[in-house]
């Protein structure tokens, strides 16, 4: 019997190592899309608590110190950490108010940072360890709930692109009257990327959204309407030092509250790995899950020790993946390293900060929009023959965008609820869930549909997944019991 021969596997995609040039400015791609809302996090909290500029600069330097560090991780993979998929990570939004209100009831000040961050450590050590649990959840996000939840996080982005073009500060601010040159940044942004994808092709067509930015970002600079005069005045180098405003404070009440931010992150995440996975077409199944949640807990974990805040995966990216086709994970790794350099290099983080918010707006229009497909993608696959599933997605997408039109909706909600109710993508998501298990979980339609989705076959191991269709059949009793050979 002749010796079987060793054939190649071809690499995946996600896993797919670039040349060094081609991850730096696909890498560059990624941080600049990026910036604008990952530093606003810091921002408000310093607003809010009274903070000096230099604690300002400090906290924007440790949140993209530690986002480098927290994407390395995700995408990388550490041991039992990283869903090893291109997802970089960033402050979660949903912790903004609660961390006001800890803030705020310690007194403002560095005291209010005190109380935050201890309260960070705790959620992120609760996250690291729940991780295992919520992953078994898995089996109630059929395609009628993923695709429910995609799409809504699609939606739910889109205002803030819109605010940014109009030079708004976030998804509850009006502009009236909208400046005309704005609207011009950001249209003619949009433009220039779809004119590149449009007749461009390779290694250009990849690079249209940072050929955008850099192009709507000079054409604001000859205008006089973007300004490089503070990048001379930044310092050159500062290093990051854990516990740098002193020594955190444990208090249960504020550490309750951000257990309930991060479980509220556990969701989200899980939405934004779905949607990844569907995008470079990889299975995904609870141990991703597991791994995806752990390093959102350590990270967070770490946010607490480096002067940073919980962080959880983020959606706007996702949106990057999908517009320009490039999957690998390792261009993630390379916007880390950026991100990490640029906590370190306050010239260049300043640098990144120029960017005119139209030009971003026009440029993040095209991504979320990006993730929003994916959500239709997804829903292609869900039986609406089934009335229970046309119920789900419409009152699911209703309510979050319920909440992304009017965020003030939630104001004098209990404090509990506004972390649901005060956010679109939240809300939207529990909704679909919870539907979900009311309308269609346990009946028969639901398990053909659910086991139908998780035995669509993958590249890597087909005979698996046709092992899991036949004892699927065999428990809906469609056959006699069948054998299955591992």
């Amino acid at each position: 019997m002749k010796a079987a021969r060793n054939v190649p596997q071809a690499v995946h995609p996600v896993d797919e190592f670039l040349p060094f040039w081609q991850l730096g400015v696909y890498g560059l791609q990624h941080v600049l899309t990026f910036y604008a809302a990952s530093v606003i996090v810091p921002i408000l909290l310093a607003s809010a608590l009274g903070l000096s500029h230099d604690a300002l600069e400090h906290l924007i330097e440790a949140d993209l110190f530690t986002c480098g560090i927290a994407s390395l991780i995700q995408a990388v993979g550490i041991g039992p950490l990283g869903v090893k998929l291109p997802l970089l990570q960033g402050v979660t939004f949903v912790s903004v108010t609660p961390m006001i209100a800890i803030g705020m009831a310690a007194g403002g000040g560095i005291e209010g940072l005190h109380q935050i961050f201890g309260a960070v450590i705790v959620a992120g050590i609760f996250s690291y360890f729940m991780a295992p649990f919520f992953s078994r959840l898995i089996r109630f996000f059929p395609p009628v709930v993923t695709g429910s939840v995609i799409l809504v996080i699609g939606l739910a982005l889109l205002p803030v692109a819109a605010n940014d073009i109009v030079n708004g500060q976030g998804t509850g601010t009006m502009q009236n009257p909208v400046s005309l040159r704005n609207v011009a940044y950001g249209l003619g942004t949009l433009l220039c990327i779809l004119a590149i994808q449009r007749f461009f092709k390779g290694f250009i067509g990849t690079i249209a959204v940072l050929v955008g930015l850099i192009m709507g970002t000079l054409v604001a600079w000859i205008l006089g309407d973007a300004h490089f005069g503070d990048v001379s005045s930044a310092p050159l180098l500062t290093i990051v030092r854990p516990l740098y405003f002193g020594m955190p404070s444990f208090h249960i009440v504020p550490i309750l509250s951000l257990i309930i931010v991060m479980m509220v992150s556990m969701l989200e995440t899980t939405g934004d790995v779905f949607a990844t996975g569907a995008i470079v077409e990889k299975k995904i199944t609870p141990r991703d899950i597991t791994r995806a949640i752990r390093a959102d807990g350590a990270a967070t974990m770490l946010g607490g020790i480096f002067n940073s805040f919980p962080y959880t995966c983020f959606a706007e990216n996702v949106g990057l993946v999908r517009l320009t086709g490039v999957k690998s994970r390792w261009v993630v790794a390379a916007a880390a390293l950026i991100m990490m350099v640029m906590g370190c290099l306050p010239k260049l983080a300043v640098l990144m900060a120029c960017v005119p918010l139209p030009v971003l707006g026009g440029a993040a229009l095209a991504m979320f929009a990006a993730v929003a497909v994916v959500g239709i993608q997804t829903l292609a696959q869900v039986d609406f023959d089934n009335q229970n599933n046309g119920i789900i997605v419409g009152t699911s997408v209703g309510l979050g965008m319920l909440a992304t039109a009017q965020p003030h909706i939630a104001d004098h909600f209990p404090a509990w609820a506004q972390i649901i109710f005060g956010s679109g993508i939240t809300l939207g998501a529990m909704s679909a869930i919870i539907l979900h298990l009311i309308f269609n979980h346990g009946t028969h339609e639901a398990v053909v549909e659910d086991i139908e989705a998780a035995a669509q076959p993958t590249t890597t191991h087909p005979e698996m997944w046709k092992n899991v269709v036949v004892i699927s059949e065999d428990k809906l009793g469609s056959r006699p019991p069948k054998s299955c050979s591992r």
